[in-house]
């Protein structure tokens, strides 16, 4: 498995812990079992355990946690579901990691606004069954059953954003205590706004290292009249990735379009009990008026039949898609579980749609010559995919060789334009491509922390070395 690097532990200091207990009382936990709850990643990355774990009530719990850290010099790791993959939430140097999955209240729905400000801990599927008595729905959907504020903490995506958009564009406003232990808003309900630097911007996909999001405005969206879901396999990647971007081409707006590879589709049969064709695969979904649903249907099965689409299996039934779904949502478990005790290496690049077919083609071809399984899937239809490979965790030459597959996806992607990460982030695990993908721009992202948290004490290692 793999090692975070190497960095500098500092005890904590005498009278610390007695401070921090004063404040959170028994929501503050030293013993390992809960230490090492907070020190896990999802993926390959070895236990990192705090020093310390606090569970935070309110906005005002965290100015007083930041002050009582920053005075002490201790690292503040903000942490809520822990679904992230690529090590981001990991205390690598130690310190307390604040647990804000009790800050799970709604605030406010504004219904005529089409807005919410909820705390940082509800999670994505407790909003939306809040939201569904009024007629509205939060689109953005990772698949895991995430927190709202990690996901705007690492600029999540998920397999809508081809018609919603990601975090970037769902978030009109947070609440974040920075590193001076400041209470700030980074901007009002407005749904557009010309004042100052963009502050919410710079607070999303920043991992915590500039500010702890306290709570956070959503845009919301009507929940669609007809709702029908989809599924065609095809002969080959290009067929299936060329019908995405011609139905994109001509304007049809798919809800959601997802991709799955014929390695991808056995482990996903196995895992759900399932019994699609294991062949690559498209999981559509479309949203609007009855009618208007089905013309999209049938515009996106001639264009599948075009490029060599078989059966085009739909259903407009919620158990028939809630089913389709929860396939796609477990499907890292799928690929990894397709080894006993093997442990999970996820990565995602993204490209342009243009040159979508062409990246996940020559990577399936690398993938088939690897030693080790792995799959492909992703939201084709904004160009951003993933590999999932089931390692060894004893295994040194797989870890090197995944590694190395790993180096030649970023490459790829970026001789394309690309990015090394659509929605993952850097964490631990992509700093040297984050480096590689912006050059200098890197250096001006290293004086903009040095400003806004000069100890490095936010959420300390990740993103890029200080």
């Amino acid at each position: 498995m793999s090692v975070p690097s190497p960095q500098p532990r500092k005890p904590l200091p005498e009278g610390f812990l007695d401070q921090l207990g004063a404040v959170f009382g028994d929501r503050m936990a030293t013993g390992e079992a809960v230490r090492s709850q907070h020190g896990q990643s999802e993926t390959h990355f070895e236990p990192v355990l705090p020093d310390v774990v606090v569970f935070a009530h309110s906005t005002e719990e965290v100015v007083e946690l930041v002050r009582l850290c920053v005075a002490a010099e201790v690292p503040v790791i903000p942490y809520g579901a822990g679904t992230s993959i690529e090590g981001n939430t990991l205390p690598v140097q130690g310190g307390v990691t604040v647990d804000l999955s009790q800050m799970n209240a709604i605030v406010e729905v504004n219904v005529e606004d089409f807005d919410c400000t909820v705390q940082a801990g509800v999670r994505r599927e407790q909003l939306n069954e809040y939201l569904r008595d009024q007629g509205l729905f939060f689109p953005i959907d990772p698949g895991a059953n995430a927190t709202i504020g990690g996901m705007a903490s690492t600029r999540a995506s998920g397999t809508n954003a081809v018609r919603y958009g990601t975090m970037r564009e769902a978030i009109l406003s947070l609440r974040v205590v920075t590193p001076d232990g400041r209470d700030i808003r980074t901007a009002r309900r407005a749904r557009k706004s010309a004042a100052g630097y963009d502050l919410t911007r710079l607070m999303i996909g920043s991992e915590g290292t500039l500010g702890i999001i306290t709570e956070i405005t959503l845009r919301l969206h009507a929940i669609p009249e007809a709702i029908s879901s989809a599924v065609c396999s095809f002969d080959t990647l290009q067929g299936a990735v060329d019908t995405v971007v011609q139905s994109i081409q001509i304007g049809v707006p798919l809800a959601r379009v997802e991709i799955l590879d014929d390695h991808q589709m056995r482990a996903v049969n196995r895992w759900s009990k399932l019994d699609y064709p294991e062949r690559n695969t498209l999981f559509f979904e479309f949203h609007g008026s009855p009618s208007y649903v089905e013309e999209q249907v049938r515009t996106v099965e001639d264009i599948a039949a075009m490029n060599g689409g078989g059966e085009f299996r739909w259903s407009n039934l919620p158990e028939e898609r809630s089913k389709l779904w929860k396939a796609r949502h477990e499907a890292y478990y799928a690929a990894v579980n397709m080894r006993p005790g093997a442990v999970g290496w996820a990565t995602d690049v993204c490209v342009p749609i243009s040159r979508l077919a062409q990246c996940i083609s020559e990577t399936r071809a690398e993938l088939d010559g690897a030693s080790l399984p792995a799959t492909i899937l992703g939201h084709v239809g904004d160009g951003n995919f993933h590999v999932i490979f089931s390692m060894d965790p004893n295994s040194a030459a797989e870890m090197a060789e995944v590694e190395a597959l790993n180096e030649r996806l970023v490459q790829r992607a970026l001789a394309m334009d690309g990015t090394c990460t659509g929605e993952h982030g850097i964490g631990l695990g992509k700093q040297h491509c984050l480096v590689e993908e912006l050059g200098d721009a890197v250096d001006l992202m290293r004086v903009i922390k040095r400003a806004v948290d000069p100890k490095n004490l936010f959420n300390p290692g990740k993103i890029f070395a200080v």
